[in-house]
């Protein structure tokens, strides 16, 4: 009996105490797991379940690394906000699934991404034919952002990041069919620098400036 009613003490302890860990890393990590979120998730849960099953440790075995592991995501999360290149390395980059209506087959499989998993996911946003779906990016959290077409289905232009946090998106250059040279050219006319930029997209042919002075 005392055994028993030990295990409920710590699920409870560690229950509420999981809670507060959670609250101090922040609301993003329960909306959103990204790939450090998730490993993070599942050390914890490993640690917790262990706790309980082997009732002869003390909490602290337990309470210590699920603290250490608290810390390292939130220091994580605050180089990930100032390292474009960190955040890209363990976070992802989203990846343009359908384009214009047509869907970017080499792109799905370097994600490894099959048409079953675009149909699912189109399924479960009520989308009955990928002909509806004029833009679709797959998020480093594996979810699928779609934009529909609108009801004429006029195309519209997606705005397409140049530039963010001082760094070019090589990609968006390459599929505009233009080069770092003739950006810099153009940021050259507005006496600008890729440094000097927070964040920078082209849409209509028209390239739109955020620059580190203005956040």
């Amino acid at each position: 009996m005392g055994e028993l009613i030990n295990v409920v003490l710590r699920t409870l302890f560690f229950y509420f105490f999981i809670i507060l860990l959670y609250r101090i890393m922040g609301k993003r990590e329960v909306a959103q797991l990204g790939i450090i979120d998730l490993i993070i998730s599942i050390l914890m849960a490993e640690l917790v379940a262990i706790s309980i099953e082997d009732m002869e440790k003390s909490l602290w075995v337990t309470i210590l690394p699920l603290s250490l592991l608290a810390c390292l995501e939130i220091i994580l999360a605050y180089i990930s906000i100032k390292s474009r290149r960190f955040r890209a390395l363990f976070g992802g980059k989203p990846s343009l699934i359908v384009c214009n209506g047509k869907v970017n087959y080499q792109e799905m499989i370097k994600q490894r991404y099959s048409m079953d998993d675009l149909l699912i996911s189109l399924r479960q946003k009520e989308i009955k034919d990928i002909e509806e779906v004029e833009y679709a990016f797959l998020e480093p959290n594996g979810k699928l952002s779609i934009f529909k077409y609108n009801f004429f289905k006029n195309k519209s232009t997606y705005p397409m990041p140049l530039i963010l946090d001082g760094e070019i998106n090589q990609k968006t250059l390459e599929y505009l069919g233009y080069s770092k040279n003739w950006l810099n050219q153009k940021l050259a006319l507005r006496h600008l620098s890729v440094n000097d930029i927070f964040y920078a997209f082209y849409k209509k042919n028209k390239i739109y400036i955020i620059t580190n002075g203005e956040i």
